[in-house]
């Protein structure tokens, strides 16, 4: 009969608190309005864009493929990240379990001796014959508290929100790995190009000292022109050991960034024969929203401190508590197990209201929707960022063309330059300042040359990141 009772009044209390669960206190913020423009300056509108494209499609080179997948597989700011979500997940796991009571078993014995002057020990004497009581307990105890106001439902969201979160980072990560990794490859087949260039241009200048120190012996010239073709053959030496230099340490950020010990990373491949992805479809800015990892996360970000919102508001208001207790008791062991006598059952409903708690709760609530103030304001800026970035690259993309255009065109004609007044010089028709100044002047474009194209690829790496691709 009292288990009865028991399940009755635990029913009734929790109809009595699910009629109460749902209530709202306090209203979510949507996700302001963005106002973005219909697509980027420059640029047209087009909603084709290569963010969609795993990394694996839009880098097609062998080698920088593969250098990608080991930074992805290896890296440990990606593996950080990657257990940054199992603990997330985690949490949010446990949150689930927000609404199913509290059930723990409890074994108690005592054994209570008062003092022979004291009133229970003449009482225990004179009805039970005895000088101590016992007291032998098994019981189960169960514990709810009811969701009135909605506290357990915002701690999901903000569990949930949290693990989105950790997921997005995970992605931010990994395209923020991709995009290093390709620059980095870019960087060395850069100085490998640099390197080559400062080899033929001592080569060329070694030809050159050999042709000055002729008509110095024939008395055409003084050695000053032997000592500045000596100078200008020594500056050139000097690049070498600074672009090996260079290589090498490139090539250890590369094996840091793939999880390795420096090492040497395979370069086979020319700068010059590297595709620059002419055309990369960019997209408009409200894509930004679905592909951009680091804009997704300022967006989640506003629904948890919205879940905080909800919780520090519904902590100011009372909270239901269920409770109940069952099981066997007795004053001696050996009477534990005559059922029903010894069993016994409790059901407690409490209902609790803070007053003053020195306004922590009042103030809490205020600090949560600050924050949620911040995160707006915070997702807006992401936004703006992210725009600017993407329009960034596409100016850099355009002028690098332009510069690129002309500094082909520079290279050329200043070839052409170093090549007459080396024949003219040998003719007697022209000084050997001209031939040092054409000399010096086509060692710096063809490694100014080899910088645009760098800066090419760069811009289209970057491109690629800021409209929200590499972490597919």
């Amino acid at each position: 009969m009292k288990t009865i009772y028991l399940i009755k009044y635990l029913s009734l209390a929790i109809l009595a608190a699910q009629l109460w669960t749902g209530c709202k206190i306090s209203q979510d913020i949507a996700v302001p309005e963005t106002n973005l423009p219909e697509g980027y300056s420059p640029g047209t509108a087009d909603t084709t864009t290569a963010a969609t494209l795993p990394w694996a499609q839009f880098y097609t080179n062998k080698e920088l493929t593969e250098l990608i997948a080991a930074a992805v597989e290896n890296n440990n700011d990606l593996l950080v990240a990657v257990k940054s979500i199992d603990e997330a997940a985690l949490v949010f796991r446990q949150t689930k379990w927000g609404n199913i009571p509290t059930l723990g078993v409890q074994a108690v014995a005592t054994s209570n001796r008062p003092s022979d002057n004291s009133l229970n020990s003449i009482t225990l004497g004179g009805f039970l014959h005895q000088t101590h009581v016992e007291d032998y307990t098994v019981a189960v105890a169960l514990s709810w508290e009811a969701d009135v106001w909605g506290k357990i439902r915002s701690q999901k969201a903000a569990a949930l929100a949290d693990l989105l979160q950790t997921t997005e980072a995970r992605n931010a990560v990994q395209t923020r790995l991709v995009s290093d990794v390709a620059k980095g490859y870019y960087n060395l087949l850069m100085l490998d190009e640099q390197l080559s260039i400062a080899g033929r241009n001592v080569r060329l200048n070694d030809s050159t000292l050999r042709m000055i120190k002729l008509q110095y012996n024939a008395g055409q010239v003084t050695s000053l022109a032997v000592q500045q073709a000596e100078a200008q053959k020594l500056d050139a030496q000097r690049l070498i050991p600074q672009f090996e230099q260079q290589i090498a340490i490139q090539e250890n950020a590369l094996s840091i960034l793939t999880g390795k010990y420096p090492h040497a990373i395979p370069h086979n491949e020319k700068l010059r024969t590297i595709n620059v992805f002419q055309n990369i479809p960019s997209g408009v800015p409200a894509q930004l929203l679905s592909h951009r990892p680091d804009v997704k996360m300022t967006e989640l970000d506003l629904s948890k401190l919205n879940a905080e919102v909800g919780y520090s508001k519904a902590a100011m208001y009372p909270s239901l508590a269920v409770t109940a207790q069952g099981g066997l008791n007795a004053f001696k062991a050996n009477n534990w197990f005559e059922i029903p006598a010894s069993l016994f059952g409790a059901v407690t409903g409490s209902v609790m209201q803070p007053l003053i708690n020195q306004r922590k709760l009042r103030t809490q609530y205020q600090i949560a929707k600050v924050r949620r103030e911040q995160a707006v304001l915070s997702f807006r800026q992401s936004l703006l960022n992210a725009v600017g970035e993407v329009s960034d690259n596409l100016i850099i993309i355009d002028k690098n063309s332009a510069q690129m255009t002309l500094m082909t065109q520079r290279v050329k004609d200043l070839e052409l330059a170093t090549s007459n007044s080396r024949m003219l010089f040998s003719n007697g028709l022209a000084t050997y300042l001209e031939v040092i100044t054409a000399q010096a002047s086509v060692l710096q474009s063809e490694l100014a040359l080899a910088a645009i194209k760098k800066a090419q690829l760069d811009a289209r790496v970057d491109l690629y990141r800021s409209i929200g691709g590499g972490w597919r």
